[in-house]
């Protein structure tokens, strides 16, 4: 998510925007909490109509948004969840695989742009899935990666309001400062820190997947804010106060939560990975 316009040391948020911004915290994050927590299908629901709102608004934002395009990857999109969900993993991605294609061929000019949004809602959608699916350490996996990167995004806001400084990326995203990534990379350790205290995995390990995970976070909202940049617009849309649109509040977890079923995949296999990611 977008770290707001970097202000002189010791100034204060916007109030309004601050407000609007804890009042959607409040209710979007317990709620996902719970759902998680729930995990099948309800978990596996939850993520799916996200995905098709990320497909949704990145067409959007690449000025691709047809009836036909949309309405083509939402079926398939909602074809990949229900498949994945009830253990037909071969069969979501076959459908994901011939789904892309059609959707590349129905974009024409825009395929390229439409190809690589479907493929972006797509791994957001398989990673959050099979990540929780882990009978044995999912919850706490995906507590892990949606802490580290809620902790990346909200220690990067914080620093970067009150310390200010030189610009990240100033070319890609001028609101950026280095404070707000050093502190959003600080704030992510101790993420690893508290689970390690409470017995959730071991220090140093934790430290390093964290460490991984906030950087890939931070890099997810430089990948979205260039895509924005380049197509000319502000925000992914006006879904959530404060906020934006989903891409706009998701763009770390997108890659955070496909880089830590990666690690997770690497280390015990596809329907391992939470154990993977926390277990070492």
């Amino acid at each position: 998510m977008s770290e707001p316009d970097a202000a002189p040391a010791g100034s204060a948020p916007a109030p309004s925007n601050l407000v609007l911004r804890i009042l959607a915290a409040l209710v979007l994050a317990p709620l996902a909490i719970a759902l998680a927590y729930a995990g099948g299908w309800l978990w596996a629901l939850l993520v799916t109509l996200v995905s098709i709102g990320l497909f949704a608004e990145w067409l959007m934002v690449v000025g691709a948004g047809s009836v036909a395009l949309t309405g083509t990857g939402t079926i398939v999109i909602a074809i990949m969840g229900f498949c994945v969900a009830f253990g037909a993993l071969k069969t979501a991605v076959i459908a994901g695989f011939i789904g892309g294609a059609i959707v590349t061929l129905i974009a024409r000019g825009k395929f390229v742009w439409a190809a690589t949004g479907f493929a972006y809602a797509s791994a957001a959608l398989l990673a959050s899935i099979l990540v929780r699916q882990d009978l044995l350490n999912g919850f706490a996996a995906l507590m892990f990666v949606l802490l580290v990167v809620w902790a990346t995004d909200i220690g990067g806001y914080f620093a970067g309001r009150s310390i200010g400084g030189p610009k990240l990326w100033p070319r890609v995203s001028p609101k950026k400062t280095w404070a707000g990534a050093l502190g959003g990379f600080v704030a992510s350790l101790l993420v690893a820190v508290g689970f390690a205290a409470c017995g959730l995995g071991k220090m140093a390990p934790l430290l390093l997947v964290s460490a991984i995970l906030s950087v890939v976070s931070a890099l997810g909202d430089l990948f979205e804010s260039a895509v924005k940049r380049r197509f000319g617009v502000k925000d992914s849309s006006h879904l959530i106060p404060g906020h934006g649109g989903l891409m706009d509040r998701l763009d770390g977890f997108v890659a955070a939560i496909l880089a830590a079923w990666i690690i997770g995949f690497l280390r015990h296999g596809v329907h391992s990975a939470g154990s993977g990611l926390m277990v070492w």
